[in-house]
């Protein structure tokens, strides 16, 4: 799905109001339609409702929901807080709110006084809208602080009043702590950082009919990742193809103690369908990886304890260094030698990356199209630190940029940054996926889908989006506390088949 920032949101909507034809404040009515829908899916009319709305038109929606929320039965109170004008459609719903309900509504414009609610009032706060380029002040700040003070259930609309759409600088200003968030039409990009996840709680996109025609002509560099997106990537297996068909995948992975990172690889990268998989690693664990995956080829390094080189590796179709490896001299150079003669893209992770980040010069020999998947702790020891999540973005898309890469970010909604700056987010997983080994399971099955012959766009989309589905399987059986990587490599094939399905 694409989706897009707030500013590109607004001409949107000025798109469809001038083409489909509908009024502003009939688009309005209908946003309010859509969430006054989905607030009555969550609770019934035995909740009694308060809602907070502010001078713009994030106001006005919350008015015309007090409205239809009334008229549905719902016991409710509207705090209008204003210090000076209004936007014409939040004038509208104020009038017709105070014409037709004048008992449920009060309106504030010196000091905010805090109301009577019960326990199981839930609040629903439009003070502010996506569109905010400063913290909030005065009455709407004692709101904030006001609603942040209470226990109550509490629903933003369209986003959290005080959080912008795009970078927070400062989270420290007044900000909303939404339980439910629901977004218009699209998700907005502060959606997606770690940072703001105390504001946002649980966040859906109601629909609020954007012209469909207005979604494709207008270009944008953000996406989330959605199953509908991914099933046209799956290749189909004819009747008569062989091993030979699906690729072979070298994984360079492993040292004395860390021969887990090579068999959670290996085996992953068989699972996501590769025909033959080959690990390179030290002798001391040919036998623990031949005994756990006998299907897979073992290729011993010559140093007993540690990967020292990798022979030719033209009779692969894929590369994945990383997992396991540590970070030694001889590893080092091993890793230096490698990229310096590697024609094919690679994967890089963990320990390659940590290598990397010692030695930033390798950078400049990674080949085109090569995918590094750091999780954040990773990233910044080779792109340096990053104050935000949004700081963090922005470096990587620089990074993929110029030395013409993909990045996979690794955390909740796993981020692709592709070589030409679009930002891919992805909809699977879950925090139990936190996990050692997990990293390396995403490894491996990029590494299988690479050598099937996947662009490694392709591969990225479908490796994070199969990771998370089978993460997310495995909680059928599992709880978040008790998976582990294993766990998500035996919920593969059902992965592949509910895509099939």
């Amino acid at each position: 799905m694409k989706f897009f920032s707030t500013s590109q949101i607004r001409e949107l909507d000025k798109f469809t109001i001038e083409h489909e034809p509908i009024a502003s404040i009939d688009l309005m009515e209908r946003a309010a339609v859509a969430i006054t829908n989905k607030f009555t899916e969550l609770f019934s009319s035995t909740n009694s409702v308060c809602i907070l709305a502010g001078p713009g038109n994030n106001g006005g929606d919350a008015l015309a929901t007090a409205r239809l929320l009334l008229q549905r039965g719902y016991q409710v109170t509207t705090l209008f807080l204003s210090t000076g004008s209004l936007s014409a459609d939040c004038k509208a719903n104020f009038r017709r709110v105070e014409i037709q309900f004048p008992r449920s509504f009060i309106e504030l414009t010196q000091k905010f006084i805090d109301p009577e609610i019960s326990n199981n009032t839930v609040i629903i706060d439009g003070i502010f809208g996506s569109g905010l380029n400063r913290s909030a002040e005065g009455i709407f700040a004692e709101a904030i602080t006001w609603l942040n003070s209470i226990d109550n259930q509490v629903v933003s609309i369209d986003i959290p009043s005080g959080l912008q759409g795009e970078e927070n600088p400062d989270l420290s200003i007044p900000i909303v702590k939404a339980d439910y968030t629901f977004s218009l039409q699209f998700p907005k990009l502060a959606f997606f950082f770690a940072d703001n996840e105390k504001f946002i709680g649980k966040w859906e996109v109601v629909d609020i009919g954007i012209l469909p025609e207005a979604i494709q002509k207008n270009s944008s560099n953000l996406y989330y990742l959605e199953q509908q997106d991914i099933v046209s990537l799956l290749k189909k297996r004819t009747r008569f193809s062989h091993k030979g068909s699906f690729g072979h995948a070298l994984i360079v992975a492993g040292s004395k103690g860390m021969a887990g990172a090579s068999v959670l690889s290996s085996k992953a990268a068989m699972r996501a369908g590769a025909g033959l998989v080959t690990v390179h690693g030290p002798e001391c664990n040919r036998t623990i990886l031949q005994t756990s995956i006998p299907e897979m080829i073992f290729q011993s390094d010559i140093q007993q304890d540690v990967i020292s080189e990798v022979p030719d590796t033209d009779k692969f179709n894929v590369v994945a260094v990383g997992p396991g490896i540590g970070t030694s001299s001889e590893t080092t150079e091993m890793l230096r030698d490698l990229l310096s003669n590697l024609k094919v893209p690679c994967i890089l992770d963990a320990d390659a990356l940590n290598i990397i980040g010692q030695n930033t010069d390798l950078l400049e020999f990674i080949p085109e199209n090569s995918i590094l998947t750091p999780h954040p702790k990773e990233f910044e020891r080779i792109f340096g630190e990053c104050e935000t999540s949004y700081d963090r973005m922005i470096k990587a898309q620089e990074a993929a940029l110029r030395y013409k890469i993909f990045i996979i970010l690794k955390g909740a909604y796993t981020l692709i940054v592709t070589p030409d700056g679009r930002f891919l987010f992805n909809s699977t997983g879950n925090s139990g996926m936190a996990t050692a080994g997990s990293g390396d399971v995403l490894t491996g099955i990029l590494a299988g889908l690479l050598a099937q012959s996947y662009t490694s766009e392709e591969a990225s989309k479908l490796g994070v989006f199969i990771h998370g589905r089978s993460g997310d399987l495995a909680l059928e059986n599992e709880s978040k506390e008790s998976l582990i990587a294993s766990d998500i490599i035996e919920n593969l094939g059902k992965a592949f088949k509910s895509l099939q399905d």
